[in-house]
């Protein structure tokens, strides 16, 4: 999985959303995605003339959790690697066989 990717959620209380990947955090094998996974977070007022108050953030979910959702076929797939003929390397779907 890489930044930017479209991604469905396989488990958990988001199970069968999609969202975009934010950021990668591969030494702990969990993703960042906009949206999904939000926690209450409650911020205290720093001036005397603003309130304190509950924002919602991001929390990372494991990447095992998640599918790759193919641009083109438009469903959850596993990601494949072809090389092409100048040697660089692809990321495919596994469904459809095009790149992603």
């Amino acid at each position: 999985m890489r930044q930017g990717d479209t991604v469905k959620i396989l488990s958990g209380k988001d199970r069968g959303k999609r969202g975009r990947i934010l950021r990668v955090y591969p030494e702990l094998g969990k993703v960042l995605i906009e949206g999904m996974n939000l926690k209450k977070k409650h911020r205290r007022s720093r001036r005397q003339d603003k309130k304190g108050e509950i924002i919602l953030l991001p929390h990372p979910i494991s990447a095992s959790a998640t599918a790759v959702v193919c641009a083109s076929c438009g469903k959850p797939t596993r990601v494949g690697y072809r090389f092409d003929e100048n040697g660089t390397k692809h990321r495919i779907c596994k469904r459809c066989g095009k790149d992603l």
